[in-house]
């Protein structure tokens, strides 16, 4: 089968690790031809430090090379390039291939999730959805995994599976694509507030104090917003905010913690070089649920946060006046 993967950071790289790892057949596009280059030059990036890119694995900086004849696409670019890359993709996708969506995040500008955003361009009910606790050093390492697989088309999730689970891959289906989309693209503004606790160095009492309000509120997003109560349970749920909210890892999480020590000249040199989704997504999370007057006061706290407007230490006190 072959396999196209869109987009050449660290998660689109550890994807195709495990379609390469599964024998099938992987290109992956990068939009820079400087890219294109280096990467099949020196077959590593330093998106992902440390991982020898199989020469298997094709990489090619022309999109319709890379989609021609291809049975699934996997749209694995940030969240803000999702628009273009749809519509740069729409009279290339046919009837027959399968797309899953691998980014995390909401559109700043409509507040739409990204299934939505790749419907503007694209006709098709083969769409599924992938979130869940994994790093892209992580999955390139061959260690034991799991991920929330979102699609209402039966052929497109027994497809996926077939093509990406194996020993060290777990994929759990669901039909809840909104539940699923609002956990992934949340969990990241969640994970900016843990690491600003984390920074103000709390006790673990604290902190789980934070994680459980927080499932709970995304819990109530998920049901005020058409999704399925039972979807923060789930891998791309409790399994994603846990790591993301706990783990130095995270680039969010590392990006609240430096606004936590009060770092805050190095907390805005940070998320000018690196892609942290959740200051994205913050703002169209804002948007939505005052559009769809839901009561989440934490996201406009967290927000205000960031701003200046309050202080990091207003969060203690909201936790318990909550």
């Amino acid at each position: 089968m072959k396999i196209c993967i869109l987009g050449c950071g660290a998660y689109g790289l550890a994807l195709a690790s495990i379609f390469n790892k599964n024998k099938q057949n992987v290109v992956m596009w990068t939009f820079s031809n400087d890219e294109e280059i280096l990467l099949n030059d020196k077959r590593e990036s330093d998106k992902l430090l440390g991982y020898k890119i199989p020469n298997e694995i094709k990489i090619t900086s022309s999109i319709k090379r890379a989609i021609k004849n291809s049975n699934l696409v996997v749209i694995a670019v940030p969240a803000f390039a999702v628009d273009s890359v749809a519509s740069m993709i729409g009279n290339l996708v046919t009837k027959d291939m399968h797309i899953l969506l691998a980014t995390k995040g909401i559109e700043n500008d409509t507040c739409d999730f990204l299934t939505d955003v790749l419907e503007r361009y694209i006709t098709s009910n083969k769409i599924a959805v992938i979130s869940g606790p994994t790093f892209a050093k992580d999955i390139v390492l061959g260690v034991p995994i799991g991920l929330s697989l979102a699609t209402t088309n039966v052929r497109t999730k027994n497809f996926i599976k077939k093509v990406m689970e194996s020993d060290t891959t777990k994929l759990r289906d669901t039909q809840d694509v909104i539940g699923v989309q609002i956990c992934g693209a949340i969990k990241n503004v969640m994970a900016i507030a843990s690491g600003m606790l984390e920074g103000m160095d709390v006790t673990d009492s604290t902190k789980a104090l934070f994680l459980t309000e927080s499932l709970n509120d995304i819990k109530e997003l998920i049901d005020a917003l058409g999704g399925n109560k039972k979807t923060i349970l789930s891998f791309s749920g409790f399994g994603d905010i846990l790591m993301t909210c706990t783990s130095s890892n995270s680039r969010n999480f590392t990006y609240g913690k430096l606004i936590g020590e009060d770092r805050l000249e190095e907390a805005t040199n940070y998320s000018k070089n690196t892609t942290v989704e959740g200051l994205y997504t913050l703002r169209s999370i804002k948007e939505l649920i005052k559009r769809e007057r839901v009561k989440m006061p934490i996201v406009d706290l967290i927000s205000d946060i960031i701003i200046g407007k309050k202080s990091k230490e207003d969060m203690l006190k909201f936790l318990i006046e909550k």
